[in-house]
């Protein structure tokens, strides 16, 4: 993938989630009425054809800034090998080696968990959670996750993220709209898949809290990426509400910053809108699961119910597995939740 070179924005960090409410005054809480794309022979998104249009074509909202999802859809991913740093652990169902991939002029660390036996075996990425990037160590944040699905059977790629553990340095305007972290995670599927091991028809992706908005971002700009996705007790799909829930709170001057080098919401609101995956729910076309806790004390249960409202308003197959009484860390629920994502993905790659 080549894309281009990062502005520069203050180097400020988003933690993760944040709060809107279940209202419907912002206007990125509607989709934007367009074709559902559908993948075409490459993966790519394409418009279905018609009798007037009898050559697919390609459907995707104008770019109005070059920070932004329409923009990020418009780039051209490129798959790369992953390569194996070292082999660090082996059980009875899996090897666990530390690894790399490229993602367009970037090296990417993570962790990858190759079931025993010949495959091909279907692929998932995985997309952690918000964890300081100066303390983070590979693979860290959904170790359970990995061991669970590969056992399952699932070869698993869990990355780093740029600017975290082995990978090169993150800009700071890739780590402030996760948009470097959203290309990160796009071009680990692409890697994955060209594994002789992984069956590249059944590839899924799963992301938790800060990783479940990237997942989302990933579907709205690429469609047709993986077969099914899941999230877990995800940040909000409204950009505002994050910078807002977390930044503002914890560092009003980055607020400031952001808000001197693009504007502030009032005076830009598209520009926010584009960064917020719901203004483009209707150009997702996997199934998707979601988990989520009523007692989630750092996502709040209500950014779930707004996320599927506006799921389900913009055509998507989405399923919000509500668990009552669970927390953000999901502990009590979490074994059972993850029988029905194993569930849920089987069925549907």
């Amino acid at each position: 993938m080549r894309w281009s070179a990062a502005l520069v924005l203050v180097a400020t960090l988003l933690a993760g989630c944040s709060d809107d409410g279940d209202d419907e005054r912002e206007p990125d809480a509607v989709p934007q009425a367009s074709a559902r794309p559908t993948p075409d022979a490459s993966g790519s998104a394409a418009a279905a054809p018609s009798a007037e249009d009898p050559e697919p074509t390609v459907t995707l909202p104008p770019v109005r800034h070059p920070v932004s999802l329409p923009a990020l859809m418009r780039e051209e991913f490129r798959a790369s090998r992953i390569r194996q740093v070292r082999v660090v652990a082996e059980t009875d169902a899996y090897t666990r080696s530390e690894v790399t991939y490229r993602s367009g002029d970037l090296t990417i660390s993570g962790v990858l968990l190759r079931p025993r036996g010949r495959g091909p075996f279907p692929g998932i990425v995985l997309n952690h959670g918000y964890i300081e990037p100066s303390t983070y160590v590979t693979g860290q944040g959904l170790a359970r996750e990995q061991d669970w699905l590969a056992r399952a059977g699932f070869v698993v790629l869990h990355t780093d993220y740029r600017g975290h553990a082995g990978s090169d340095p993150a800009g700071p305007i890739d780590r402030e709209t996760r948009l470097g972290y959203t290309r990160d995670a796009i071009n680990a599927v692409l890697a994955l898949e060209r594994e002789p091991y992984v069956d590249q028809g059944r590839m899924a992706m799963l992301g938790r809290s800060m990783g479940g908005g990237i997942t989302l971002n990933a579907l709205v700009a690429h469609p047709g990426l993986v077969e099914a996705a899941v999230i877990y007790a995800s940040v909000s799909s409204r950009f505002l509400d994050n910078l807002e829930h977390f930044t503002a709170r914890s560092r009003p001057e980055a607020v400031r910053a952001l808000y001197d080098r693009f504007g502030t919401p009032r005076r830009e609101p598209r520009f926010y809108r584009e960064l917020s995956s719901r203004t483009f729910f209707d150009r997702i076309s996997e199934p998707l699961l979601i988990h989520h806790g009523t007692a989630d004390e750092t996502c709040p249960f209500r950014w779930a119910t707004t996320t599927q409202r506006l799921l389900r308003r913009g055509g998507v197959d989405s399923r919000l597995e509500v668990h009552e009484g669970e927390h953000h860390a999901f502990v009590p629920q979490w074994q059972a939740s993850m029988v029905r994502t194993v569930q849920f993905l089987r069925r549907r790659l």
